[in-house]
């Protein structure tokens, strides 16, 4: 009965959800996921550890703890060296000799410091002393420092993560429609800046009897997934407003399956020192997803 009954369900909403017999498995697979994702986020050098986004100016920038600095760290020595910002956009550390900060986990005195685009698959330089860390990135050819504290108050007094309860109703067959050759999508950031990522394709599916459509993007090129960012009718009210995100795998046989049971919020949601992107419009949807994360409840922002 119980299996008829979804079935049932699921050809009235327009979804292709997981039988009854395997409904606790399935439950079972998004509750690791979970796990997984509250581990990654609660790391020594995950997103709750960030203290600081420092945007750099052209030329000097005095850097360290003391109020006397360009850039003032929330943590570290009072006088920790300076970065220099030089025209073509490389950026020069010369450490101030009492420091005790280390570049890449060796002693030095200087170095210029790879950002995390130049880094492509690598790793950018990374700056640390004591508990804390920091390294360039780069957004829309600004260039600015993000600060991590393995003890950060953020992370040390993480409240948790709230979801909707898990739903397979909420684990969505979509048709896959490919995209023209050379189709982008524009998405806006929550520090302005404005990029744009090759569109893959298109998803298409039914809930409650409507048809939505979504893109997703290739974040990365050569990733084994499609990154989606959305927002829907829960959004700024249950959920996070900016945003949330999803990844999906590539299409097999013209079908994805969409499980916004695995949508979750971006690192804005939980800290004011992340560059996040925004929902585009076209990822906007006239639909209430009541499944995935919620609001953060110890955001102050």
């Amino acid at each position: 009965m119980i299996r008829t009954s979804l079935f049932v369900a699921a050809t009235i909403l327009g979804v292709a959800t997981v039988h009854a017999t395997d409904t606790d498995s399935y439950k079972q697979s998004i509750e690791q996921w979970h796990t997984g994702r509250v581990e990654r986020l609660t790391a020594p050098d995950g997103w709750l550890s960030l203290i600081g986004l420092e945007w750099l100016k052209d030329g000097a920038n005095r850097i360290g703890s003391a109020a006397d600095n360009d850039i003032v760290l929330q943590a570290g020595p009072a006088h920790l060296g300076v970065a220099n910002l030089t025209s073509n956009g490389d950026v020069h550390l010369v450490l101030a000799s009492d420091s005790g900060a280390l570049i890449d986990g060796k002693p030095a005195h200087e170095a210029t410091l790879i950002d995390d685009m130049k880094a492509g698959d690598g790793t950018p330089t990374t700056v640390s002393f004591g508990t804390a860390s920091f390294y360039v990135i780069d957004r829309d050819g600004r260039k600015g420092l993000r600060v991590k504290d393995s003890e950060a108050s953020s992370r040390k007094h993480f409240l948790g993560i709230d979801s909707f309860a898990i739903d397979p109703l909420w684990r969505i067959e979509a048709t896959w429609v490919p995209a023209k050759p050379g189709e982008t999508l524009e998405m806006g950031s929550v520090i302005g800046t404005i990029d744009k990522y090759p569109v893959p394709g298109k998803l298409e599916f039914t809930r409650d009897g409507k048809h939505f459509e979504i893109l997703p993007v290739i974040e990365v090129p050569g990733d084994a997934q499609y990154f989606i960012v959305f927002a829907d009718r829960t959004s700024g009210k249950e959920t996070y407003g900016a945003a949330r995100f999803l990844y999906i795998d590539p299409p097999k046989d013209g079908k994805v399956v969409l499980d916004f049971n695995k949508a979750y919020n971006p690192p804005c949601a939980f800290t004011a020192f992340a560059t996040c992107p925004l929902a585009p419009p076209e990822n906007r949807l006239d639909l209430r997803v009541t499944a995935g994360e919620k609001n953060y409840r110890g955001s102050l922002h």
